[in-house]
């Protein structure tokens, strides 16, 4: 059987890592071309596939303007990027694996949902944590009915202070306008996740949530815009240098190192905190995303749910417990512990991932499980390898945006056909 044929829109961090599944496995994927506006990513990814000349473009555009000539798309722009490619691609006939979250609007992605529905094309988004290990064995857990029926659920999502400081103050997803809310931008994984672990629709949200700390009025006396010029800098967790040239200097270069520079050398990492936005004091950004959100969840049975996004926490995997009409369950993306209610015995089953669910470990065994159903899917026309169809993608990324109306509007809302239409803030 012939490798499946690839194209990639955007060669940044989460485009090379899904790209990277053809480097591993080139008897099932093949990397056929890239667009990308940046020089150094593109020439990368291009180095990286062995691809020249009309393989390699800047805009998508001059690749949806041939005729077919790849099997499917890797879509990895910006979150403001999506609809339009994905549109096109899908009517050009390219089955779609789109990053999350698929567009920053609810009326973008039923667009995205209808385009691809339209064309009878394979579509999947990039909600990486249903293909874990650790997922899977959840959940053959919950449907053989260890627990009972799920009653309520809490999940956590420890974003990390550190991370929280890299992309969501200073980085690409601090600013609503520029990218989407963080809800969106970083927790539709958790949301998506919570649908899928539940199984059964959401039928009402509520959500608090707020930028709390990292503001003006936070900024200790002293402090300088930038950390390099800060005489308050040694004594801020927050501290750029502390964390970029750390990593550096344990030769760990990857990401988010890459992210700030093409030159990872200590020499253009201070260049890139001289001068780039990843130096600038927390305090004195341009954010103004959240830095901690609960959202509440009724489901159509009468089962809750409670999420906590926080970005105040080491870094470490999300936590979830799960209570059931005959047990109990607690899980931390590597292990699973079980409590029956009848016999009182208490079973841990390690799932086997040996990481903690983060980018830097290919989100636990996510992204290659994602991309090997992907691949797998279209070498066999088989849209059933995709965990999260069109319908129900669509459908959590619907929970998000209510649940930001919720958070806005100080209301519980309902999740009914109308009810996330409206505009963004």
């Amino acid at each position: 059987m012939e490798p499946v044929r690839l194209i990639v829109l955007g060669a940044g961090s989460r485009g090379s890592q899904y790209a990277r599944y053809a480097q591993l496995h080139p008897e099932a994927a093949r990397i056929v071309a890239v667009a990308e506006p940046r020089d150094f990513q593109r020439e990368q990814l291009a180095q990286q596939h062995g691809l020249s000349g009309d393989q390699v473009v800047r805009d998508w555009r001059a690749l949806a303007e041939r005729p077919r000539f790849a099997d499917g798309a890797i879509i990895a722009t910006q979150d403001a990027m999506h609809a339009e490619p994905a549109i096109a691609l899908a009517e050009r006939g390219y089955h779609i694996l789109l990053e999350k979250p698929m567009a920053p609007s609810a009326a973008e992605c039923r667009q995205i949902v209808a385009a691809v529905q339209r064309a009878g094309v394979i579509f999947a988004v990039c909600h990486v944590m249903r293909y874990t290990r650790y997922t899977q064995a959840l959940k053959r857990l919950l449907d053989a009915g260890r627990v009972g029926t799920i009653v309520s659920m809490q999940h956590l999502e420890p974003v990390g202070f550190w991370h929280q400081a890299h992309s969501f103050v200073r980085g690409n997803w601090r600013n609503e306008a520029l990218s989407s809310p963080m809800l969106l931008a970083k927790s539709c994984h958790d949301l998506d996740w919570i649908r899928y672990i539940m199984g059964r629709r959401c039928t009402q949200v509520s959500s608090f949530g707020s930028l709390r700390h990292f503001r003006a009025s936070e900024r200790p006396a002293g402090a300088a815009d930038r950390c390099l010029e800060c005489a308050v800098e040694p004594a801020c967790p927050y501290s750029a240098p502390r964390f970029y040239l750390g990593r550096v200097r344990a030769g760990l270069t990857g990401w988010p190192v890459d992210v700030i520079t093409t030159d990872r050398s200590e020499a253009g990492v201070l260049a890139a905190l001289r001068e780039g936005p990843y130096g600038r004091c927390v305090y004195a950004c341009d954010n103004d995303v959240v830095d901690h959100q609960v959202v509440n969840m009724q489901f159509e049975d009468g089962a809750t749910a409670a999420f906590t996004m926080t970005a105040f926490t080491r870094g470490r995997g999300r936590e979830t417990h799960i209570f059931g009409t005959h047990g109990e369950i607690f899980g931390d993306g590597e292990r699973v512990e079980v409590h029956d209610f009848l016999s009182g015995a208490s079973e841990t089953i390690e799932a086997g991932t040996g990481a903690d669910g983060s980018i830097l470990s290919g989100h636990g065994g996510g992204d290659d499980g994602l991309m090997r159903s992907f691949v797998a899917a279209l070498a066999r026309s088989d849209p059933g390898q995709i965990l999260s169809g069109p319908d129900e993608t669509l459908e959590s990324h619907l929970m998000v945006f209510a649940a930001e109306q919720a958070r806005h509007e100080r209301r519980v809302v309902d999740l009914g056909d109308d009810a996330t239409d409206q505009p963004r803030h």
